[in-house]
């Protein structure tokens, strides 16, 4: 089902196998159910501003850090970066902003996979553009005994978002793992080029208002509708990803 895009990836990147350790989730969009109020949040503050950013256009910013999603609708709008103090000012309203919505659900299929992912005897980490807290803290509250403060990477961590692949080489550098022992699972244009610069075998899952067109031509390996869809799939795309190989 899924071997066609396997072979692809390992012909790409010159492996052999992918001896998988390791799934690197991005958060909003993938485990919780959060980026509509990011949307709506970042339009509310920006058109307060008179500055236009659209609920529509913030999902295709989504995994860039706050700072740069600011200097790129300034750039755009007056022809300069922010100055620290806008940039201070705006992700600080837009947090608050945020912050006054009702908490994101988990994303159905969630929690699932990533228990089938730890039965399975690999670990989970999470690569996220995010410097939510109250995000960031529910975590171990929605999915207890899964992730290790040590193996994440956020905002806090990087000097580039995605798309740079600093994060998702950040990730691979706390995992101790090489680019064929993992596999990220993004839903966002941004973070799919992030991971597919990194090297990565990319699973794409549209759970926003995008066209799936826009996740492939992004660079993801495979496309799933939901992350339930991928969590219904788990087993059969595990298999593949561990049986494939390219003779040398």
């Amino acid at each position: 089902m899924f071997q066609s895009a396997i072979h692809r990836y390992l012909d790409t990147h010159k492996h052999n196998t992918i001896p998988l350790k390791a799934v690197l989730f991005d958060m909003d969009g993938v485990l919780f159910d959060s980026m509509p109020h990011h949307a709506n949040s970042w339009h509310m503050i920006m058109e307060e501003r008179g500055l236009h950013l659209s609920k529509e256009e913030a999902y295709l910013h989504e995994g860039r850090t706050g700072a740069g999603t600011i200097n790129l609708i300034c750039q755009r709008q007056y022809g300069r970066n922010a100055t620290e103090k806008e940039i201070k000012d705006i992700y600080r309203a837009k947090t608050e902003a945020f912050n006054k919505m009702p908490l994101a659900d988990r994303m159905n299929g969630a929690w699932e996979v990533l228990s089938k992912v730890k039965r399975d005897g690999l670990f989970s980490m999470v690569v996220t553009g995010s410097g939510q807290a109250t995000l960031l803290s529910r975590l171990n509250d929605n999915f207890p005994n899964i992730f290790k403060p040590e193996l994440m990477v956020t905002a806090f961590d990087v000097k580039f978002g995605k798309p740079h692949p600093e994060p998702y080489l950040m990730a691979l550098n706390k995992g101790n793992l090489k680019a064929n022992e993992a596999i990220v699972i993004e839903n966002a244009p941004l973070g799919v080029q992030a991971a597919a610069a990194a090297g990565i075998f990319t699973v794409a899952v549209n759970t926003g208002p995008l066209d799936d067109k826009i996740l492939l031509d992004a660079g993801a390996n495979i496309l799933f509708p939901s992350m339930q869809a991928f969590c219904d799939s788990w087993e059969t795309l595990l298999k593949e990803l561990t049986n494939v190989k390219i003779l040398a």
